[in-house]
């Protein structure tokens, strides 16, 4: 596949480790970190990785808007497109199907037809051309299939499957390295992954300084854990139960 490396998205998060660590209030869906491309790590233990990401779906929020087989599916893709290796945990961590799964019922509600349809497409796809569906596969097989999708070689799609493709894989890193607080990047391991230090309001020269050194500590903080952030401006309903809201 034509992604970049675990090892080259490290490299790229060193080489922006000096930007500002303050974001701005309306940044949206995209606040502090969902602009990395992410691909492709250690393929040669991929087996055992795949067990592990299997077992972190067994912990799966209540789904909002997929339903639990198109869940099954998504769960599957976003493993592969961003996967637990050696540098650390990768999307099933994160929850990117939970923010996906989230984010479809509000900001991302006109892509729901594109799921449904794509999803769908790419499980019979998957059982045409390898005689299984996607989850069946082993992990090279779902590779080979993401491939086919990824080029636009994979029939039975409305439109391009490229155009799926990129979709999907657009979401994965949002609910990979985005705000935690619209449900993806759980327990902060994309930013951890990225040596993304967390939100702060206010970054002084030393704190600058210990970024650049690669020594300022993460202070796991949503931006929505500050006052001066508005939940409001989230444009996503705040599903936290009672008791919760900031």
């Amino acid at each position: 596949m034509t992604f970049i490396s675990r090892r080259d998205l490290l490299k790229r998060a060193a080489a922006v480790g000096a930007a500002p660590l303050a974001v701005n209030h309306d940044s949206g869906l995209d606040d502090a970190g969902a602009f990395v491309q992410s691909g492709r790590g250690v393929r040669s233990d991929s087996a055992d990785l795949h067990g592990s990401s299997e077992a972190a779906f067994a912990a799966r929020e209540p789904l909002e808007t997929l339903t639990a087989a198109e869940a099954d599916v998504l769960d599957a893709i976003v493993a592969r497109l961003i996967p637990t290796d050696a540098h650390g945990p990768g999307a099933a961590e994160a929850r990117a199907v939970h923010y996906i799964d989230r984010a479809l019922g509000g900001a991302l509600a006109a892509s729901r037809q594109a799921y449904t349809s794509g999803l769908a497409a790419l499980d019979r796809y998957s059982q045409s051309s390898r005689g299984k569906p996607f989850t069946g596969l082993t992990p090279a097989d779902q590779d080979a299939v993401l491939t086919d999708v990824e080029r636009g070689s994979a029939t039975g799609f409305t439109g391009s499957s490229a155009a799926f493709f990129a979709l999907v894989l657009s979401h994965t890193h949002q609910g990979t390295f985005g705000d935690p607080y619209y449900g993806g990047n759980a327990n902060f391991v994309g930013w951890d992954l990225l040596g993304y230090p967390g939100v702060r309001t206010m970054v002084t020269a030393a704190d600058q300084q210990r970024l650049e050194k690669g020594e300022l500590k993460p202070n796991h903080k949503s931006a929505y854990d500050y006052d001066a952030f508005t939940k409001g401006s989230a444009r996503v309903r705040d599903r936290r139960p009672r008791g919760e809201e900031g």
